[in-house]
Parts: C-alpha cells; sequence; structure tokens
C-alpha cells in the first residue's frame, strides 16, 4: 500500500497512441514506428500489450521540438 499508486492514477498520466499522434501532428503508425525504434518510451498495458506514452515524456518532447524551431 503506502508508496504504490493505485493503477488508475498511472493510467491517467498515460496517453494512448491516438492521442500521441494528435498531440505531435503525425500518424498513429508513426508513433507506433517511433515507439518501436526507442525513440518514444512506451508502457505495455494488459493482455492485449495495449501501448501507453507517459504524459512527461510526450510533454519533453514538444519541448524540446520548441526549442529547436
Amino acid at each position: 500500500m503506502g508508496q504504490e499508486q493505485p493503477e488508475r492514477e498511472v493510467a491517467a498520466r498515460m496517453l494512448t497512441t491516438t492521442q500521441v499522434a494528435e498531440l505531435l501532428g503525425v500518424h498513429p503508425n508513426t508513433v507506433r514506428k517511433w515507439a518501436n525504434q526507442g525513440f518514444l518510451q512506451v508502457v505495455r498495458l494488459g493482455p492485449r500489450g495495449d501501448r501507453r506514452f507517459p504524459e512527461e515524456e510526450i510533454a519533453r518532447l514538444l519541448r524540446k521540438n520548441q526549442n529547436e524551431t
């Protein structure tokens, strides 16, 4: 108990492939490709292995891209 976070809290800070694609302005297949190549940190959840992306990871990427432009 104590230091463990409920699964819902963790899931609330995770984004789906579609959400990430919309934020980054790319196709969902591009997000999957980047995850497979290790460009994006991904967490696989559940028996189907659904992809979820830490919100902070995507925010970091957006900040990095914003600083480069």
